[in-house]
């Protein structure tokens, strides 16, 4: 499997304010951004694949949820997330 408990560990150690911090906003959209680039490369292979389209759209939506929480709560951590994900928006 691509997202191990190791893997995640080490996205919410580096995003987040420990490795056990799950909770925080910017270690859940960096989990997302994760997960939202294996599939996207999954849907390169398998055009056809409707269902992990569905669910990539969702967790598109997931995350920009967030973002614009983020945006609403705090613009500097908004900012900051965003640079260092290299998300276009």
């Amino acid at each position: 499997m691509y997202l191990t408990k190791e893997v995640k560990e080490e996205i919410f150690s580096k995003y987040g304010s420990g490795k056990n911090d799950t909770g925080s906003a910017e270690g859940q959209i960096a989990l997302f951004t994760h997960r939202i680039n294996h599939l996207t490369e999954h849907l390169k292979n398998n055009r056809k694949d409707f269902n992990t389209e569905r669910s990539l759209v969702k967790l598109v939506g997931k995350r920009r949820a967030l973002l614009d929480y983020l945006t609403k709560k705090d613009i500097m951590r908004y900012r900051a997330i965003v640079k260092e994900l290299g998300l276009r928006k």
